[in-house]
């Protein structure tokens, strides 16, 4: 099993503005100019919180937007608008866990499914798009504990205006 993410922030970090909107991101470029189709098909599971899901909703065909892979939002809700995505209302950590190992899972969205997967060291690998955009405050990718995490960067790519980072967790051995 591998845990990704997949996603694009601000020059300054975030993922979305302060009210969670992604006016910035739809402005800056589009999805098309990367290799985002090439991506998504190598994924088995997507997970997202649901404020992510929320974003998905306002978009027209929700139903047909990830129509490959698994789809589950970590959501206190027992029902969601659209078909395809199953709530579920557990630890991010401990249903990771019980995915199948040979499965690769996208973690779409924020800081709130981020941050306790990288508490425990579950997140391997990370394509992050940066978009030429600063917003001053908002919503961030990292707000883990303060704890040393070290990934190393195996390529960097140009789509436009966006530059997209692809990093790999550091491997140690003891």
């Amino acid at each position: 099993m591998s845990v990704f993410f997949y996603g694009c922030i601000t020059l300054d970090g975030y993922l979305a503005d302060k009210n969670h909107n992604l006016d910035w991101l739809y402005q800056t470029g589009d999805v098309g100019e990367t290799d985002y189709e090439s991506f998504y098909n190598s994924m088995d599971v997507i997970i997202m919180g649901k404020k992510t899901f929320n974003e998905l909703e306002k978009m027209d065909n929700i139903d047909s937007i990830y129509p490959t892979t698994e789809n589950y939002v970590i959501t206190h809700a027992e029902s969601l608008s659209a078909r395809g995505f199953v709530p579920v209302n557990c630890d991010i950590v401990e249903f990771v866990k019980q995915i199948e190992k040979d499965k690769n899972i996208w973690i779409v969205g924020g800081s709130t499914i981020m941050a306790p997967l990288l508490d425990s060291d579950m997140v391997d690998n990370m394509i992050i798009q940066i978009a030429p955009v600063l917003l001053g405050t908002g919503i961030p990718l990292f707000t883990q504990k303060e704890v040393l995490k070290r990934f190393y960067l195996k390529e960097v790519k140009q789509y436009g205006q966006f530059a997209e980072l692809i990093y790999s967790k550091l491997q140690t051995t003891i």
